[in-house]
């Protein structure tokens, strides 16, 4: 692995760098015919994709009873760790619920109040390694935001995996389905004979998984579209050149096309994170994913002029999961308006907010970032206004209203507010 130079990148290397995408295009013909069988055909189409797809022979796709039975099954150990886990993350979210308010506003009561929606689905990956986090991180913010109904869908399997069946259960979920793919987000977002339909779907998932939830898109509420993970360490001379590739090496065991990036100011440390990369590489169990994510078009590690030109190349990227690991890692987030989720510090990998730190681990890909956040319990609850205003409150904006209403040419609105003066 070699470093690159920001200055030296051409149009195809920036377009690669900030334009990722999804790749659900490829995905979405395949998608739609999958969700429309199930919108038609039910829980028929439900185990037939499961053998077609998972090469799974499916019977009951309600497993709820098979979840709380793998949670009470669990050694101490992963337990233990579960519930950490969902505690830490629990408890961060509970600082994000709203509280309804009242105010006044010269002599108009005005305020917002926040309930829950009624049904929501929260999608856990199965596939190449099992996600109990996924389960705890899409779970967990529901239930602190009051959601009276969640329901998991995850992959099926000859033998669905204990620890994320017993950590969906901990979570709080209500009902669990061995349903995965997109054939999953049909089902939820418009219910079979055993699937309930549900108000919105979360979670993050394959390219056939968030194409599906492109196709679904208005039907029924969705999080967002989200792509392969993606990581970009921002260092300078102070940082481990170690701890940095250890970072890129995590998040590249996640999927082939994964993304992960380095940016430094200085030319020394860029090298030394390649070497870094290239020594611990051949000792990690995914050597093979971690080689693919490394060679992506979008992965790479890269000296900048200046640290100026670091952070501006941070920001284009808007990554998912940004790392700080540089002297004044505060003055450099404050530069910084477009990331995911932040880690601050050489202690603060990536690892610890994927998993226990409390922060959500479902986060905006491919440049998202720049527009919107990560799952939180606002993503799970619905506003309204309230207002009461009495005559003298009416009376004080009665012009504005009616002179508004007049130049708008909806003379019944204007007549619905003089109707309460009579012939004053």
């Amino acid at each position: 692995m070699q470093p690159r130079a920001v200055a030296e990148l051409g149009p195809a290397d920036r377009a690669a760098l900030f334009e990722r995408d999804a790749g659900i295009e490829d995905a979405r013909g395949d998608a739609r015919d999958i969700v429309d069988r199930v919108r038609e055909e039910g829980d028929v189409a439900l185990r037939a994709l499961a053998g077609e797809l998972d090469d799974v022979e499916v019977g009951n796709l309600d497993v709820t009873d098979e979840a709380e039975r793998a949670w009470a099954s669990l050694d101490e150990e992963i337990r233990e760790a579960v519930e950490t886990a969902t505690e830490n993350v629990r408890a961060f979210h509970e600082r994000q619920v709203p509280e309804d308010w009242r105010d006044d506003f010269d002599g108009r009561e005005l305020g917002r109040r926040f309930r829950p929606l009624d049904r929501v689905g929260v999608y856990v990956p199965g596939g190449r390694a099992a996600y109990p986090s996924s389960a705890i991180m899409g779970v967990v913010p529901a239930v602190v935001a009051g959601v009276d109904h969640v329901a998991v869908c995850t992959p099926p399997a000859e033998e669905l995996n204990p620890v994320t069946l017993g950590a969906i259960h901990h979570a709080g979920a209500d009902r669990v389905y061995q349903v995965g793919g997109a054939q999953a987000v049909g089902a939820l977002a418009y219910g079979t004979e055993t699937v309930d339909a549900v108000q919105k779907v979360v979670g993050p998932g394959n390219a056939w998984v968030t194409a599906a939830k492109a196709e679904v898109r208005g039907d029924v509420e969705i999080d967002f579209l989200a792509g392969p993970s993606e990581v970009l360490v921002l260092a300078d001379h102070t940082a481990d050149p170690a701890l940095v590739a250890a970072d890129l090496l995590a998040q590249a065991e996640h999927d082939p096309n994964a993304s992960v990036v380095a940016v430094t100011d200085d030319g020394d440390l860029a090298e030394a994170v390649c070497a870094a990369v290239d020594r611990q590489v051949s000792d990690r169990d995914r050597e093979a994913v971690i080689r693919e994510a490394l060679e992506n078009d979008a992965s790479g590690v890269f000296h900048a002029r200046s640290m100026s030109e670091a952070v501006l190349f941070a920001e284009e990227y808007a990554a998912e999961h940004l790392s700080i690991q540089a002297e004044d890692d505060e003055a450099l987030l404050d530069r910084i308006d477009s990331a995911g989720s932040v880690f601050l510090g050489p202690y603060s990998p990536v690892a610890a907010g994927d998993y226990a730190a409390g922060t959500n681990h479902v986060l905006p890909t491919n440049g998202g970032a720049r527009t919107f956040g990560g799952l939180s319990v606002e993503a799970f609850l619905r506003s309204s206004t309230v207002q009461r205003l009495d005559r003298d409150a009416l009376a004080g904006i009665r012009e504005t209203i009616t002179t508004l209403a007049g130049a708008e040419g909806f003379e019944a609105h204007a007549a619905s507010v003089e109707a309460r003066f009579g012939e004053d």
